[in-house]
């Protein structure tokens, strides 16, 4: 191997003015600086909630082409995720008050078109926080039309107009959330951030 790259897997990464000539034909090849791109890939979301007569509910916003999601953004350098996540309840949902769990519950891959992949192939991996929602004021950001969902119907949404396997993987973080639910509403000794 050229003393100016690195191994990663069968990847090499290559210094800004280095010769691609003499590495094996079969390696993929690319800047350093490009590594920089992998820190987008990480992602936080608030999967926010709250208990009522109708039992669990989810609070879910659209996106620009309609879908309904969990806030969610990138990971924020200088926060840790939750409050991150804290910080896309507020900004996309309107949540002024609540409680987000700091440690991150679920961990789902936010697929979408290839566009979205790193220079390595890596897509944007999302760590879930749960948020009890206890006081709302409109978002910040406009035509996210935050709206609450049973769980059922949480689901069910989030698989609209997405790929199967990614609805299917968002149900799955409604099902983890609801049992993640039960157990905090019978035992309220966890660690909170106060959103």
């Amino acid at each position: 191997m050229h003393a100016g790259a690195m191994s990663l897997g069968e990847a090499y990464l290559l210094p800004a003015g280095s010769a691609e000539a003499s590495h094996p034909p079969s390696a993929k090849f690319f800047r350093l600086s490009e590594l920089r791109k992998l820190r987008r890939c990480e992602q936080v979301a608030a999967v926010c909630y709250r208990v009522g007569d109708k039992g669990i509910e989810f609070l879910l916003v659209q996106t620009a082409k309609g879908r309904w999601t969990f806030p969610k953004g990138s990971a924020e350098p200088g926060l840790t995720h939750a409050q991150a996540a804290a910080l896309e309840a507020f900004e996309e949902a309107g949540v002024v008050d609540g409680r987000m769990e700091e440690v991150a519950f679920a961990r789902y891959v936010r697929r979408k078109s290839n566009k979205m992949r790193s220079p390595l192939g890596a897509v944007p991996a999302v760590d879930a926080h749960l948020c009890e929602v206890l006081g709302l004021d409109p978002p910040q950001e406009f035509k996210r039309n935050p709206s609450w969902f049973t769980a059922d119907e949480a689901k069910r949404y989030l698989r609209r107009k997405r790929d199967p396997e990614y609805g299917d993987e968002l149900a799955r973080v409604v099902a983890r959330a609801v049992s993640r639910i039960r157990r905090l509403v019978g035992s309220r000794a966890v660690p909170l951030l106060k959103v």
